[in-house]
């Protein structure tokens, strides 16, 4: 195979997860295969990223553009129709069947407005491509993406209208008591940026520094191998920090008041990979081709691995979700699982969720949130598409005006 035919075989086999494997009565993205979720059990912000990954079935003809326009609206009708919100916000688990919330934990039974910004973040991506307008079903796709998309409070979440900062979650029973604000750095960018560009509940753009970038530790600084780390804990953190946020928001060539959010994201995937390389805790396997640690499954359970919080536990979505930002580095990488690994590696939607070699342990199956950006991220490398798309909407520009985003 040629990279190009591997790189295609893999954004297919991940895009299959989203296809065959979601839910027959809604389509939403189930929160897990083989890993212990009931079957009923889906993920909104895995929804969401499913959501761009039908724009890149469609495009690379995995499916054909009908069929992924009959899909796409299908789901979103569910959403609008069926599924439980709160002030315009989904909760992080659904039944797939029912639109009823599922717990996430005691607290978090009502909506999610981290988890929401994802659902948005590909529903504003569907609503470029399918564009259409002489087709009913296009043309509906865009009607209910702009409906939800107008009908998310954003600024009800900020508890007070005085306050800065938006907070993470909210329930008719339980009210503000997880009282989680939401402030960076992490995966959390997207939902500041949406909340900042929604035209109908908007909070003002002063939020963008006043509250997501308002932590004392938000800006770093500090050089870490070799590579400067502009914002972000001790080296990164768990990659997917640098995915979630910017599988629509295209962070090249432009720049907040602390950094190209681009460069900063290469930077932290460099310093993963270099730590892997240096290999501290003497892990097995860990090297120049066997890299990556962000969240994921593990063999004790699900962590958020980093090199802070490091246990042998290689994440194939850490690697190839930074292909963007290091493509050689990323495309060696995945030659190395798929060529090296994949007979324990691989499974019937690409890559298994994780390996640690150290235990002799590979990832039995899948989470929706890994597989989504690994689909999405290889085709930004290839295309940009999806950056393309989402950066198209008309409320963007104008959003990253008002913060004082610069461009070189």
């Amino acid at each position: 195979m040629t990279d190009e035919q591997l790189l295609t075989s893999v954004q297919e086999a991940v895009f299959r997860y989203f296809w065959d494997y979601g839910h027959p009565v809604s389509g939403l993205a189930r929160e897990g295969y083989e890993l212990g979720h009931s079957t009923d059990t889906c993920a909104s912000g895995g929804t969401g990223m499913g959501l761009m990954a039908m724009c890149v079935g469609a495009e690379r003809g995995f499916v054909t553009r009908t069929q992924a326009a009959g899909r796409v609206l299908q789901i979103l009708t569910f959403l609008e129709e069926s599924a439980a919100r709160y002030h315009g916000a989904w909760p992080h688990w659904l039944n797939g069947a029912t639109g009823e919330t599922k717990p996430f934990s005691t607290y978090d039974d009502g909506g999610d407005l981290v988890e929401t910004a994802y659902v948005i973040q590909g529903m504003l991506t569907v609503r470029q491509y399918f564009d259409d307008p002489n087709d009913p079903v296009e043309s509906e796709i865009r009607d209910r993406a702009t409906r939800m998309w107008e009908q998310v409070e954003w600024n009800w979440y900020r508890q007070s209208p005085y306050s800065p900062v938006l907070y993470w979650h909210w329930s008719p029973n339980h009210g503000w008591q997880m009282n989680h604000a939401v402030t960076g750095y992490n995966e959390c960018m997207i939902t500041y940026l949406l909340a900042i560009a929604s035209p109908t509940h908007s909070i003002p753009a002063a939020c963008y520094y006043n509250g997501w970038a308002s932590s004392e530790d938000y800006a770093n600084g500090n050089t870490y191998y070799d590579y400067v780390q502009a914002v972000g804990p001790e080296m990164g953190g768990p990659l997917f920090f640098t995915h979630y946020s910017h599988l629509g928001f295209d962070p090249r060539d432009k720049s907040d008041a602390f950094c190209n959010y681009f460069e900063n994201s290469r930077n932290i995937s460099l310093i993963n990979r270099a730590y892997c390389i240096e290999n501290p805790g003497g892990y097995a396997g860990y090297s120049d081709l066997l890299w990556g640690l962000t969240a994921s499954f593990n063999p004790w359970g699900y962590g958020a691995q980093s090199p802070t919080s490091d246990n042998g536990t290689i994440s194939p979505t850490a690697a190839l979700s930074a292909m963007p930002y290091v493509p050689e580095e990323s495309l060696a990488t995945l030659k190395a699982f798929y060529y090296t690994y994949g007979e324990d590696l691989w499974g019937p939607f690409g890559f298994f969720d994780a390996f640690n070699l150290t235990e002799d342990w590979f990832a039995p199956g899948y989470i929706a949130i890994d597989q989504g950006p690994i689909v999405i991220m290889i085709e930004n490398y290839r295309t940009q598409l999806c950056w393309n798309l989402f950066m198209a909407n008309p409320e963007i520009q104008p959003m990253l005006n008002a913060i004082g985003f610069t461009s070189p």
